[in-house]
């Protein structure tokens, strides 16, 4: 059976005061809207049947068809517009106000604007009157979120207790590289030390070192070493787009990290097990999660 609907509208935004979302003080918050604004002008169907074709494949369906989606961070919307094709029922849900534009101006691209299969919300998924009132979903997808709100045990905690009875939970969270992950959080606070002119050079120059480290490894294994074939490879698995990726990656603050094992035992703790992983091993990305809610399994410390 479908996922139960909430019984009440929730509210538009998040409240204010200690579960409102924010950053905590020390933190710069990264403006994901505007990058996902300029990412939309990039989007085409190519890109939404690849957002579509990557769903099937973590989630091992052919359809959602009644199932409640719940997208928390929909970003661009990208991922919300590929459940809704799949058939689902979507909810999304973002804390960044251009964010939530974004989803609405894709809804509004791809479909009627008063359909209501698929509703927006501007909320934070630490806020936990918000987050009950949205109800249980079949599928709760949060990808390469929840490491960027500043308290991400918290949040990924949220985001399960969203999951209904033998729904789904799909996460993909930043690995811990240990000493190289700080190096990357010191990488992230440089950027937003920049004047916002002059911070897509400090981009370019941290994504040059790496795409050379790159073209390095690739001419030792007697690959071409240009780019190109992974930055197809990064748009076929997601539809997504390297130069946005990699601006993301360079400024999206604030910033955690988790090994499989900090992510999976606490999950499994409460009754989810893992139907399906995608971990980069020692790399740098996120590890991609896909546990199912099996209540009769919970398990206490």
């Amino acid at each position: 059976m479908p996922a139960s609907p909430p019984s009440e509208s929730p509210p538009t935004e998040a409240v204010s005061g200690t579960d409102s979302g924010k950053p905590s003080p020390d933190e710069t918050r990264f403006a994901f809207g505007e990058n996902w604004a300029a990412f939309l002008e990039t989007l085409d169907d190519q890109r939404i049947e690849q957002a579509v074709a990557s769903l099937q494949s973590m989630l091992a369906v052919d359809d959602l068809s009644r199932c409640r989606f719940l997208d928390i961070g929909s970003g661009s919307g990208l991922f919300s517009l590929a459940a809704h094709r799949l058939g689902a029922d979507v909810v999304s849900i973002d804390y960044d106000e251009q964010s939530v534009h974004c989803t609405q101006t894709l809804k509004d691209r791809y479909t009627d604007s008063s359909e209501r299969s698929w509703l927006i919300h501007r909320g934070s998924v630490l806020d936990p009157v918000f987050m009950k009132s949205l109800g249980q979903f079949d599928v709760v997808y949060s990808w390469g979120v929840l490491h960027h709100t500043g308290e991400m045990d918290r949040a990924i905690e949220m985001a399960s207790q969203r999951v209904a009875p033998q729904g789904l939970l799909y996460i993909a969270i930043y690995n811990d590289q240990g000493s190289a992950s700080r190096r990357w959080l010191w990488i992230k606070r440089m950027y937003h030390r920049l004047p916002k002119s002059l911070r897509w050079m400090w981009v370019v120059a941290v994504a040059g070192v790496y795409e050379l480290r790159f073209a390095m490894a690739r001419l030792a294994r007697f690959r071409n070493p240009l780019p190109l074939a992974d930055w197809r490879a990064k748009r076929k698995d997601r539809g997504m787009s390297a130069w946005h990726d990699w601006v993301d990656w360079v400024g999206g603050m604030p910033f955690e990290v988790a090994t499989p094992e900090h992510v999976i035992v606490p999950l499994a703790r409460k009754g989810f097990h893992v139907v399906n992983l995608k971990t980069v091993g020692n790399g740098w990305g996120c590890n991609e999660y896909v546990l199912t809610h099996d209540t009769t399994k919970r398990r206490e410390p």
